[in-house]
């Protein structure tokens, strides 16, 4: 029996809640989103028919009541926050609304990245070297990761996208991580509980997208490849991947469907592997939910994926077979991140001065931001996401390349210049990333200085202003320069100019600074005046973005002054405590 929806009520914000909206556009149904206070003129609540404020994107109870005050019959939750809370959608459907995702059975089965590796195991495919037993206790941990081994990673068995998530080189360093895999892992999904997992070195991070439908019909869509990533968080995802031929797209689209079968799985869902170099691979987990790159599978398959959640979630069945499913082409998305490259990637805040961003055939843009929009510490640093298609992977990489060169975003610092880097460089554009290259390649001093004459164009833009410096001749004007008040940008890097002729970027703070290397909450101080810390200590616990960083003492001394206290929201370069070197 079919459910029509006539009106969805999308629980989520930013470029997956515009992506959403367009979606139902085209299928003429009614918009209706939520914002919390600090988001009243954020784009989706201007693009959407009807919105109402909740306190928190995580208060499920009051989404689902605003989806009842503005008559939606359907919720869907997007990516993060709630996407894969089993008791979210069980609340959705009490109240006789439609879910737009997985029956809240399949999400205990195989959205719970426990629960999905239990599956995976009784469905005889294999899955990393770990320890996810019902005790997770701190001394149930600790136990098993001697007989895990190390490195190993702790992860939350909940949510994804990098959050809760900690490496492990040996025993010293485990009981802080899992504190913090905790912490993160309870502010982003409201589920504390972590596991353990083997690192597999050299491997590639590969997912397959798969369809259900409620009759128990299931196929996928090929796989992406998403080896590009910094933190354990992905930056770059192609479809398909360079590393995969036909006979292992077949093998791992068949565990991806196995699975999803074995969980009784209903909607857009996506399986994730690691393929080590030898061709071995095994799985990972089920994200119960819509990808952040399920463009570049839209891309090569032709299908729309949001509408086909619509209208899965309405009880039509699949009309696709597998046989029907054909790769067309190559696609590569790039993540525009508010985050400093230099600084080890902290997220960055500001106003976005000028956001630039071209829009070409064969090149989607997806983002939930204008011109003048704030990126505040509250949320995620996703800016926007670059989508390039074209018929080989070659003329996709180009089409990409272009596409950033031509970026203008300055008011706040981004990975753009980083991006521009990595889709340049030999191992990229051969395909072979695995998951740790950005680790190994990257560095700050891969950042360029600002060039004399493009300090010199900038400071001129400044001193006399108009449309002869953007479209002038540059053999008469100098090289033409995006420039938005103090700030100009070169090669994708954001550079503050000021009246004394200088520029710099922003280097990294040394482990140890004891100023905020990033703006953010203090969620902890763990020393007072007078006390005596060793170099290496942790001081101050910042967090932001839901990321959190730690200040430690930079050498042996004794603190003599602090400046801040739990809840207090610092900016970047603020004092937080004094120290005197021994």
């Amino acid at each position: 029996m079919g459910h029509a929806i006539r009106r969805l009520l999308i629980a989520n914000r930013g470029e997956i809640a515009v992506r959403v909206i367009r979606a139902c556009r085209e299928l003429s149904i009614g918009c209706a989103v939520v914002h919390e206070p600090a988001e009243r003129s954020a784009l989706h609540v201007e693009l959407a028919d009807l919105a109402a404020e909740v306190d928190s994107y995580l208060n499920g109870t009051a989404i689902v009541a605003a989806a009842e005050a503005l008559a939606a019959d359907a919720v869907h939750p997007g990516y993060g926050y709630l996407a894969e809370n089993p008791e979210f959608a069980d609340l959705v459907a009490n109240a006789g609304l439609v879910w737009v995702g997985p029956p809240a059975t399949a999400m205990r089965a195989a959205g719970d990245k426990l629960s999905a590796r239990r599956l995976a195991e009784a469905a005889g495919v294999a899955v990393v070297a770990g320890y996810g037993g019902v005790d997770l206790t701190d001394a149930t941990l600790t136990a098993e990761a001697e007989r895990v081994g190390y490195p190993l990673l702790v992860k939350a068995a909940a949510g994804g996208g990098g959050r809760g998530m900690r490496a492990v080189e040996s025993e010293d360093d485990l009981a802080a991580a899992i504190a913090a895999a905790r912490r993160e892992a309870q502010a982003a999904f409201g589920d504390d509980r972590v596991y353990l997992e083997h690192v597999v070195s050299g491997a590639r991070h590969v997912e397959v997208q798969i369809l259900a439908d409620s009759g128990g019909r299931v196929i996928h869509l090929g796989e992406r490849d998403c080896s590009a990533q910094r933190r354990h968080q992905k930056i770059v995802e192609e479809s398909p991947s360079p590393a995969v031929g036909s006979e292992l797209r077949r093998e791992l689209g068949e565990a991806a469907v196995a699975i999803a079968r074995a969980a009784g799985y209903v909607g857009a869902g996506t399986a994730e592997f690691l393929v080590g170099s030898d061709g071995d691979w095994w799985f990972l987990e089920l994200n119960a939910r819509l990808q952040v790159e399920h463009p570049v599978t839209e891309a090569v398959c032709g299908i729309d994926l949001v509408r086909a959640q619509l209208e899965l979630a309405a009880g039509r069945p699949l009309e696709l077979e597998q046989s029907d499913v054909a790769l067309r082409g190559h696609a590569v998305e790039c993540r525009l991140y508010a985050e400093d490259p230099a600084r080890g990637f902290l997220p960055a805040t500001g106003r976005l001065d000028r956001f630039e961003l071209p829009h070409w055939p064969g090149l989607r843009v997806d983002t939930g931001l204008r011109p003048g929009d704030e990126v505040d510490i509250r949320y995620d640093p996703l800016l926007a996401k670059l989508v390039a298609h074209a018929e080989d992977r070659d003329a996709c990489l180009e089409r990409l390349a272009a596409a950033l060169a031509d970026s203008v975003v300055l008011g706040v610092r981004t990975n753009l210049g980083f991006l521009r880097w990595l889709v340049d460089t030999p191992a990229f554009r051969s395909g072979e990333l695995d998951t740790g290259f950005v680790e190994r390649a990257w560095s700050p001093s891969l950042v360029p200085a600002l060039p004399d004459d493009v300090r010199s164009a900038a400071l001129a833009s400044r001193v006399t202003p108009g449309p002869w410096r953007e479209y002038g001749s540059a053999a008469a004007h100098g090289p033409v320069v995006p420039c938005a008040g103090r700030f100009v940008l070169h090669d994708g890097w954001q550079f503050e100019i000021g009246d004394d002729d200088s520029a710099t970027v922003a280097t990294a703070a040394g482990p140890g600074s004891l100023e905020a290397p990033m703006p953010g909450t203090v969620l902890r101080v763990d020393v007072t005046p007078g006390d005596a810390v060793t170099a290496g200590q942790q001081l101050v616990l910042l967090e932001a973005m839901k990321m959190e960083l730690a200040v430690s003492a930079p050498a042996d001394g004794v603190i003599t002054g602090v400046h801040v206290h739990p809840g207090d929201r610092v900016s970047t370069g603020v004092r937080l405590v004094d120290l005197e070197p021994a």
